[in-house]
C-alpha cells in the first residue's frame, strides 16, 4: 500500500517584542505634529485658546488613546515562517498580509536606533526583488532578530525547513576596519563639507544685511546649517567604526556610532561599483567605494580606505574582477576638448574580460566598474557639435537603472565598442554565478552527499 503523506507541522504564528506598542503609540502625537508643522499660525491660535482645564482633559484623552492604539497595532501583528515563505499581517481596522517568497529575498538588515539598543531590540528590514519598499520586523528581541535572520537567509540557500533553524549565522572574517581618526579626517578633506559649513556662514549674515528680517535670516540659515552638519557630523554619526567582513552570505557591513546597523551585500547582486578619489584625498592613497545594487538602498561598500585595501574589498563583490590602473585608462582624443574644454581630461575607458570601466570628474574623479554580465542594454548618442568633430559617448544600462557613460570617444571607437559589449554581454550572462544566498556552499554540500 502506499505511504500516506506525512502532514506538515502546523505555522506558528508570533508577535514582536512587547516593547513594540511604545514605539508605535507616538503615531495619534505624530499626527498632532504634523498638523501643527503644516499651518503653524492656526495651531498658535488654537493653543492660546485652551484653558488649563482643557488641556488636562485633552491629554486624558489623547494619551490612552495613545496608548491603546499602539498595543492594538501590536496585537493586530503576526508574522510566520512557512516553507515557502515570510508571511506578516498586519492591521486594526485594514487588513493587510504581506507574503514574502524566500527565494525573493535579496538582503536582510538588522538596525539598532539608539533607544531600541538600550531596550535591547532590533530591527529586521528585508529587501526583496522588485518590492517598491522594504518590508519590516520591528521591533524583535536582539538575539531573535539574528537568528531568524539566519534561519531565512538558510532557508532561501535551500536548507531544509527543519534543519534551517539549526544552521545559525554563518562565520565572517573582517576584511576592513575604518578608524575613527581616518574618517574624521577624511570628511575635512571632503569639498562638500567646506562648501556648505562657508554658505552657512556668509549667506545670513548678507540676508540681514539686505532684508533685515529675522525670518528670511533663519529660513535660509537653518537649512544651511543643518546641510553642512549632516555632511560632516551626520556622516561621522552614521559612518563611525564602520567594518566590512567576509561571510558566505556576502559581505557584512556593520556601522554607526548611535543608530547601529548591520547591512549585508548580497552576492551576485551587485550592478555597479563605484571608486570615488577626491582631489584631497589622493595624496593620501584613500577611496571611497559605492555600490548600485538591484533593489537595495544599500550604496555605501567602504566610506574611505587605502585604495589597496578597497580593491582587495571590490575583488570580494566582483570575484575575478581587478581594478584597472589610471594609465590603463583610454583618454578621449585630444579634439575632445572642442566640446568640453579641460575636463575632457578627466574622462577614460577600459574594458577588460570582466569589466566596463568608464572614468570621469578632475577634481572629485569617479571610476565604474560594471560586470559584463550585468549589463542591460547598450546605446551610443551623438549630438551635432560631437557629429561635427567625429565623437560619440556610450551610454551602459544596469539592472539597477543607474546608467555609466564613456563620453567623448571617436565615432568608429565608439561604433566598436557599442557592438563589443552587446557580445560580451550576452557571453558574461551566459556564464555569470548564481544570485541566491549561499549558492555555491549549498551546492558543493549538495555534491558531497550526492552518491
Amino acid at each position: 500500500m502506499p505511504r500516506e503523506p506525512s502532514a506538515r507541522p502546523p505555522v506558528t504564528e508570533r508577535r514582536l517584542h512587547p516593547v513594540t506598542p511604545f514605539r508605535r503609540a507616538w503615531a495619534p502625537l505624530a499626527v498632532l505634529v504634523g498638523w501643527a508643522a503644516h499651518d503653524p499660525n492656526q495651531a498658535q491660535q488654537q493653543l492660546t485658546r485652551l484653558t488649563t482645564t482643557t488641556l488636562l482633559v485633552a491629554l486624558a484623552v489623547l494619551l490612552p488613546a495613545a496608548a491603546a492604539y499602539g498595543f492594538l497595532t501590536w496585537w493586530f501583528t503576526h508574522f510566520a515562517v512557512t516553507d515557502s515563505e515570510l508571511r506578516i499581517r498586519t492591521g486594526l481596522l485594514f487588513r493587510r498580509t504581506a507574503h514574502i517568497r524566500l527565494e525573493r529575498i535579496q538582503a536582510i538588515d538588522v538596525t539598532q536606533p539608539l533607544l531600541a539598543r538600550v531596550a535591547g531590540v532590533a530591527k529586521l528590514r528585508l529587501d526583496v526583488v522588485g518590492a517598491a519598499k522594504k518590508d519590516e520586523l520591528a521591533f524583535l528581541g536582539e538575539e531573535e532578530a539574528r537568528a531568524l535572520r539566519a534561519e531565512l537567509l538558510a532557508r532561501a540557500a535551500g536548507f531544509a525547513p527543519e534543519t534551517a533553524h539549526e544552521v545559525g549565522e554563518a562565520p565572517a572574517r573582517e576584511l576592513v576596519r575604518v578608524p575613527a581618526r581616518e574618517l574624521a579626517i577624511a570628511l575635512a578633506l571632503t569639498g562638500a563639507t567646506w562648501g556648505t559649513l562657508a554658505a552657512a556662514l556668509v549667506v545670513p549674515p548678507l540676508l540681514w544685511l539686505a532684508t533685515h528680517s529675522v525670518v528670511t535670516v533663519l529660513a535660509s540659515g537653518l537649512p544651511l546649517l543643518g546641510a553642512a552638519g549632516a555632511s560632516s557630523v551626520g556622516r561621522f554619526v552614521a559612518e563611525y567604526d564602520w567594518r566590512v567582513a567576509d561571510s558566505p552570505d556576502g559581505l557584512r557591513i556593520d556601522h554607526g556610532l548611535l543608530d547601529r546597523a548591520h547591512e549585508t551585500v548580497p552576492p551576485g547582486r551587485v550592478q555597479t561599483v563605484r571608486i570615488v578619489r577626491p582631489l584631497l584625498w589622493r595624496r593620501r592613497g584613500w577611496v571611497r567605494v559605492e555600490l548600485d545594487v538591484a533593489g537595495s538602498s544599500n550604496s555605501v561598500l567602504l566610506p574611505v580606505a587605502p585604495r589597496a585595501a578597497a580593491e582587495a574589498v571590490v575583488a570580494r563583490v566582483l570575484p575575478g574582477v581587478t581594478v584597472p590602473p589610471d594609465e590603463a585608462l583610454s583618454r578621449p582624443p585630444r579634439r575632445a576638448g572642442r566640446c568640453v574644454p579641460v575636463w575632457w581630461r578627466g574622462h577614460g575607458i577600459a574594458v577588460t574580460d570582466a569589466v566596463f570601466a568608464a572614468r570621469h570628474g578632475l577634481l572629485r574623479r569617479h571610476l565604474a566598474l560594471v560586470p559584463h554580465a550585468k549589463v542591460q542594454s547598450v546605446r551610443l548618442s551623438q549630438g551635432p557639435w560631437q557629429r561635427l568633430w567625429r565623437l560619440a559617448d556610450v551610454h551602459v544600462d544596469t539592472g539597477a537603472d543607474k546608467t555609466v557613460t564613456a563620453r567623448l570617444r571617436d565615432a568608429q571607437e565608439a561604433a566598436e565598442l557599442l557592438r563589443g559589449q552587446a557580445e560580451r554581454s550576452r557571453t558574461g550572462r551566459r556564464d555569470a554565478r548564481p544570485d541566491r544566498w549561499m549558492a555555491q556552499e549549498t551546492a558543493q554540500e549538495t555534491a558531497l552527499r550526492s552518491p
